[in-house]
């Protein structure tokens, strides 16, 4: 079985080509510079221009002559509200929920809705799935994803927090639990996925029970461009007395601030190297950003009974070992993390990096999502296949 997935962004697209019941990875790229607007940047290519080079590079390589020779095509969809459980395969009523949801993720739902759009037209019996970054969190509990405002706003609006990355956070927690050879349902662990975008999950005994973003993604840590946690009434404020319009309030908070915000830098190799050079603002910046991890781990580890290791995934959470070491330091000593320096500095693909005395492990995990966007489309075909 040949299973295309498909991710795009807002200016890039993913795909990877997985073959077989055991997901071999058969081809992989990243188109970026995409434009939403050709007629305001005629020069770039659309996501529609995109699924055409795609097609190009399947049959250059042999794998396919056109996209409908796949058996199946995996689509990642950022927001999936309280309809959306499960992996679920694409019709016209799918489709049609996917975009009265664009309301609560008018940023992403719009542009995954586009790859869908084409592949429909084109070729309207090929099998779609639809894989979302928000269900793997539906598990979390009332208390969790509440917010304490009036509750026609959640019953009639739909406004809970939804959190995010749940194809990664599941990804980890099968990972270690293969690792530590225990069955998923057995598995407590919270998942770090750090990269420009970043956030937390709570996973006990194989489920989501909190994390770290929202309503919105921009909720949680503190990441590249987004803020992460702020006081709600600092937009209000914008508004109110400094005369920023909604739009560009909205702006501010996901594409001016975090990193970016604090010391102008959004990349956290670059950011690094900024401190290493002694930047005071790059440093305060590294301060808030492993501050702010170490508080909402913490919170997690306050209410979990059980917990089997932390884990570091994602570009930032598998690459830098600095951002690992300064997290793992800033946590109280009670919880009896005793860091090994040379594991973590050496860390590459999965790796324990705490000492065998270590009351809790920590571990580095490369995350996959487009995996395991393929093993749940797999799974939902011919649900026995992995099990």
């Amino acid at each position: 079985m040949k299973i295309l997935v498909l991710n795009a962004g807002s200016s890039s697209l993913k795909y990877s080509l997985y073959i077989g019941a055991d997901s071999h990875l058969a081809l992989h790229g990243n188109i970026d510079n995409l434009t939403e607007d050709p007629q305001e940047e005629p020069d770039k290519k659309t996501h529609e221009d995109a699924l055409l080079e795609v097609e190009a590079k399947l049959k250059a390589a042999g794998l396919a002559s056109h996209l409908g020779d796949c058996d199946a095509i995996g689509h990642r969809v950022v927001q999936g509200g309280e309809a959306f459980h499960e992996a679920t395969i694409i019709d016209d009523e799918v489709i049609g929920t996917l975009e009265d949801l664009s309301q609560l993720a008018p940023l992403h739902n719009p542009i995954n809705l586009i790859p869908i759009y084409h592949i429909t037209e084109r070729y309207p019996n090929m099998t779609q799935v639809a894989v979302f970054d928000t269900s793997y969190h539906l598990t979390m509990p009332d208390y969790a994803f509440r917010y304490a405002i009036p509750n026609d706003l959640y019953h009639e609006h739909h406004i809970r927090r939804y959190g995010f990355h749940g194809t990664s956070h599941l990804h980890i927690a099968k990972k270690l639990a293969d690792t530590l050879e225990m069955d998923l349902e057995e598995v407590c662990l919270i998942s770090m996925h750090l990269g420009n975008g970043a956030s937390a999950c709570a996973i006990e005994y194989g489920e989501s029970i909190d994390t770290s973003m929202g309503f919105t993604p921009l909720e949680g840590l503190i990441m590249g461009t987004r803020s992460g946690n702020c006081d709600p009434a600092i937009p209000l404020y914008l508004i109110r007395e400094l005369g920023y319009s909604a739009d560009e309030a909205d702006f501010l908070l996901n594409h001016e601030s975090g990193l970016k915000g604090l010391c102008g830098i959004s990349d956290m190799k670059n950011l690094v190297e900024a401190v290493e050079q002694v930047d005071h603002e790059a440093e305060v910046a590294l301060d808030m950003y492993t501050y702010r991890v170490n508080q909402v781990v913490g919170s997690y580890l306050a209410v979990m009974d059980e917990v089997d290791a932390l884990v570091f995934t994602g570009g930032v959470g598998e690459h830098s070992a600095l951002v690992r070491e300064r997290i793992l330091e800033g946590f109280s000593t009670r919880f009896g993390i005793e860091i090994d320096y040379a594991e973590n500095n050496d860390a590459d693909g999965l790796t324990c990096i705490t000492t065998e005395n270590s009351e809790i492990a920590a571990w580095v995990i490369p995350t996959d999502e487009e995996l395991e966007i393929a093993q749940q489309v797999l799974h939902k075909l011919i649900p026995d296949i992995i099990d």
